[in-house]
Order: structure tokens, then sequence, then C-alpha cells
């Protein structure tokens, strides 16, 4: 891991102590690997952007119902963890109700990487064999046009990676890539 103050065993200690759904878990998890390749194919550290995809539900179950401490919360603490400011800062404008406007690629990303995973996780869902490995990319992009489909995912999120450099093609390729590579620990690797 890089210089980055905090490890990924202490932000794991933190979503221990604050995260129960193991759905959300698994979504948390599924943005770390998203993060990662994202900053490998963009050039830009995988841990720290890996952390932030970690991390960025972690207040979730504390601030339901209150959207506008969603994200603001989670940053506070990683802050005080010593975590570096853009990784802070994107993690607070994941959610626009904060106030927090997204100034970065990092910023960017993890917006677009928080909704991707959602309509990745539906795609295999819907699968008979509820598995990742069978998804394919053509696949996820046909239910990014259903719009009945998923219906939580913000497709204008998803979009976004345009500002990243990323034709919607790869972005989807990319983040499918990455979920396949974790897919037995987000509960999706089918028999």
């Amino acid at each position: 891991m890089s210089d980055t103050p905090a490890s990924r065993d202490e932000i794991v200690k933190l979503i221990d102590g604050a995260v129960g759904n193991a759905n959300l878990r698994r979504h948390m998890v599924a943005t770390e690997a998203v993060m990662r390749a994202l900053a490998l194919r963009l050039g830009h550290d995988p841990d720290v952007w890996g952390l932030a995809g970690l991390a960025h539900d972690l207040d979730s179950e504390e601030t339901q119902g209150e959207v506008s401490r969603h994200g603001a919360r989670a940053a506070q603490r990683l802050t005080e963890l010593g975590l570096p400011a853009d990784l802070v800062h994107a993690v607070a404008a994941h959610n626009p109700a904060t106030g927090v406007a997204a100034e970065s690629p990092f910023d960017v990303a993890l917006i677009a990487a928080d909704q991707t995973t959602g309509l990745i996780t539906a795609a295999a869902l819907v699968r008979p064999d509820r598995s990742l490995p069978n998804v394919k990319a053509s696949s996820v992009r046909k239910r990014l046009r259903e719009g009945a489909f998923a219906r939580g995912v913000d497709r204008a999120s998803i979009l976004r990676c345009e500002e990243l450099g990323l034709d919607l093609d790869e972005f989807l390729a990319i983040a499918l890539g990455a979920m396949q590579g974790v897919a037995a620990e987000l509960g999706l690797a089918g028999q």
C-alpha cells in the first residue's frame, strides 16, 4: 500500500462498527474494486481511490433519513483518521445533497462507480445463475437504457464517466471486470 495514513484494515474496522447491512457492505467492496480499476486506468493511486470506494457509504446507516449528512459524516470520520484531503473530498462529494461539488476526476469517478455497481449487481441478480462472471458489458449497457430496471440507479451519474475521458462502453467494461474480480466476495460467483 502507498503512504496512505490509514490502512484498509482500519477502514474495515470502521465499517464493521458502523455498517450492519450485508448488501451495503458488499456494495462498498464492489465500489472499492471499481475505483481501484479506474485509478489504474487513469494513472492514479489505486490504494487511495480504492479506500474512497470502500469507505464512501460508511455513514449510510448512521445518517439514514438525513440525506444532507450522508457523505459529510463519513468524510469527517475519514479526516479524523488522517486520510488525504482529496479522498475525503471525493467521499463528501459523492452525495450531491451535501453541497460539496464534484471538482476532480477522483470525485467524478466515485460518483459514477457508486451508481454503476448497483446497475451491475442488478444485472447479475436477474440472471438464472445470479452470477457476475457470466454478465457481459453489452447486457449492462442494455440495462442502462431500461429506465424501469434498477430504478434507484442514477443513470446521469454513470454517464459522467465521459468527464473522465472514458466512453460508456470502456467504463462499463472496466467496472464489470473489477466486480467480476471480487465476485466471490460479493456473493455473485455463481456455481
